[in-house]
């Protein structure tokens, strides 16, 4: 997949799969949705981690827009922004990052209180919040647990933007807690060694790899 070119990041036109889009990349995130779909039919899959071996390979404009995608499909959809150590998300979709998931973790407030509305009809966000001290004892505590199981019954599919593998040990907690994983490979850039790792590390979570993205082709 090939980025869309753009000045801003902020708002609508960072997305490629707009509303009406009919442009090949979009096509293919139609086919990422289908293709999830299809892989574990006989197997609940409601909360997805997308992930990558290394930072910027493109993982958290990969999950807004498979988010968007979904919600385009009349799902209803959560997308949080699990990486507490450089959030991003709340940017693209220009909505305030006062509170959100640290808060909820911290047991400072119920994860309804930090949800936001986005432009996207069918599409809520839980943006990072403020930053914490402590983000990877934050994700493995019970709340995660909590938090994940009671978004479950409000939202069809929940889909999180994770901390790279290989530099943190976030993205691993969240493997174990999501019911699937997908790594995002950036084509020519990212090291084949480190894709393994990454790879190995989701299984030593006892993750369950969905496939891989390929960004970038």
């Amino acid at each position: 997949m090939e980025k869309k070119k753009s000045k801003s990041r902020i708002g609508k036109e960072h997305f490629t799969v707009s509303t009406g889009s009919q442009n090949p990349i979009a096509e293919q995130f139609r086919r990422l949705r289908t293709n999830i779909n299809f892989s574990f039919s006989n197997q609940e899959v409601q909360s997805l981690v997308i992930t990558s071996a290394a930072a910027t390979e493109g993982k958290s404009w990969i999950a807004a827009n498979l988010a968007i995608i979904y919600a385009q499909e009349g799902k209803k959809v959560l997308l949080v922004d699990s990486d507490m150590r450089n959030p991003t998300v709340h940017k693209n979709f220009n909505v305030s990052n006062d509170v959100g998931l640290s808060n909820v973790l911290a047991g400072e407030m119920k994860a309804e209180a930090a949800i936001k509305k986005t432009f996207v009809e069918h599409l809520d966000l839980m943006p990072c919040g403020p930053v914490p001290l402590n983000p990877a004892e934050l994700l493995a505590s019970e709340y995660t647990n909590k938090m994940f199981d009671s978004m479950k019954l409000s939202y069809d599919i929940i889909i999180s933007d994770s901390p790279a593998l290989l530099s943190v040990v976030d993205g691993q907690i969240l493997a174990n807690k999501c019911d699937g994983s997908i790594l995002v490979i950036n084509s020519g850039k990212t090291d084949r060694q480190e894709a393994i790792k990454a790879k190995d590390a989701i299984a030593l979570s006892n993750g369950r790899l969905m496939g891989v993205i390929l960004n970038n082709f």
